[in-house]
């Protein structure tokens, strides 16, 4: 029973409804102008839903009052862009006449029919729909019925109204495929978001946790204020990043402008030193030239390349080149393999670093090479 009343309690029975009653003001009206030609405002809606805008306004229209939600992608809310469109506006706008004067016709005429069946039950009634001649009271029983019918009306006109909105409202293949593009989107720039956090906060919590053990075991106070400053240098970087990512995720349209690119390399490799290890960095080519989006992510996978070393093998050598020409950037991090081999815990920076290259349409490998742990990656400047 508790089921059966439920619509009684939602505020999107009676907004629908209340959609269905707005086109029959206008209808009302011309018929106090001609009662003769009721067909009038049915041909005026054909002109008007030729109109492309028209269908946004109806889109709008639906989304708040029929699905009571702005969000719903079922419902378009663009304007018409082509003669289908068009076409299914105007049988939208009909269709929302017919169930529009089927409203009227059960809220006004069901009510008035509840009422003289319960008048009936004392006195002669002569109404247009019930007509009793000699009253009784088990009339009376019957004046629920037409309430019961007036709300199963209501409630079934507004789930068919929101259905057909639905069906010629819809979205068009291109919005579909609008839709489908932008909800990729949204999954690419969140595993990219994943991936920033990974490799900017790894990073920095890789060289604090090495300072932090040379520097409680070098015993040396000299030695301690580098370890620390370099902590704080880290640390402060990694805060930059990670206010920068969280910016895109409060502001989804905002663009991630300013993450760090290869010209900032040196700051990677100074960090990587001061954490204990030996780098040779040898850079050919103008990385100014580097486009922005192959620069900031050069960048990431030397970061995830350098963490690695620093993570798994401490302070040895690293050999880190990077050359640009014409036509690519090359990426190559060495460093001797001693004991656990770089990456084959839990983590996810060597898929990232592959994934990274493949979706600027480059290559990447990883993995033992000459006794050297090797990370090489080529990408395509254009």
């Amino acid at each position: 029973m508790a089921r059966l009343l439920r619509p009684l309690f939602r505020g999107t029975t009676y907004t629908r409804l209340l959609h269905l009653w707005v086109p029959m003001l206008f209808v009302s009206v011309w018929l106090f102008i001609d009662m003769s030609k009721p067909w009038v405002p049915a041909a005026l809606l054909v002109p008007l839903g030729l109109v492309p805008a028209v269908r946004r306004g109806e889109g709008v229209q639906a989304r708040h009052m029929l699905a009571r939600d702005s969000e719903d992608t079922a419902i378009s809310v663009t304007p018409s862009a082509t003669w289908r469109e068009r076409w299914r506006t105007v049988l939208w706008l009909e269709a929302r006449m017919v169930m529009g004067a089927a409203a009227c016709v059960l809220t006004v005429w069901l009510p008035m029919t509840s009422v003289d069946v319960l008048r009936s039950a004392w006195s002669p009634v002569d109404g247009p729909v019930v007509s009793v001649s000699r009253p009784h009271a088990a009339y009376a029983l019957l004046a629920p019925l037409p309430l019961l019918a007036l709300y199963a009306g209501v409630v079934g006109l507004g789930e068919l109204t929101t259905a057909v909105a639905r069906r010629l409202l819809g979205p068009s293949p291109a919005e579909r495929l609008t839709a489908l593009e932008e909800r990729t989107e949204q999954l690419l720039e969140r595993t990219r978001i994943a991936r920033e956090l990974h490799d900017s906060i790894g990073h920095a919590l890789t060289v604090a946790v090495v300072q932090a053990g040379a520097a409680r075991a070098a015993g040396d106070a000299a030695f301690t204020d580098r370890a620390l400053g370099a902590i704080e240098d880290t640390g402060r970087a990694a805060l930059e990043d990670l206010e920068r990512v969280l910016g895109v995720l409060r502001e989804p349209g905002r663009p991630a402008s300013g993450r760090p690119t290869l010209t900032e390399a040196d700051r990677l490799l100074d960090s990587a030193r001061a954490s204990g290890a030996e780098v040779d960095a040898e850079v050919t080519g103008p990385l100014e030239t580097v486009p922005g989006p192959v620069s900031r992510e050069g960048y990431r996978i030397l970061q995830e390349s350098l963490t690695n070393v620093l993570r798994h093998a401490g302070g040895v050598p690293v050999r880190v080149r990077i050359a640009v020409d014409g036509r690519s950037l090359g990426l190559e991090v060495r460093s001797p393999l001693n004991g656990r081999t770089p990456g084959s815990g839990r983590g996810s920076g060597l898929r990232g670093i592959r994934e990274r290259a493949a979706l600027l349409g480059g290559r990447a490998r990883t993995g033992p090479d000459e006794g050297d742990w090797q990370v090489r990656v080529d990408l395509p400047l254009r």
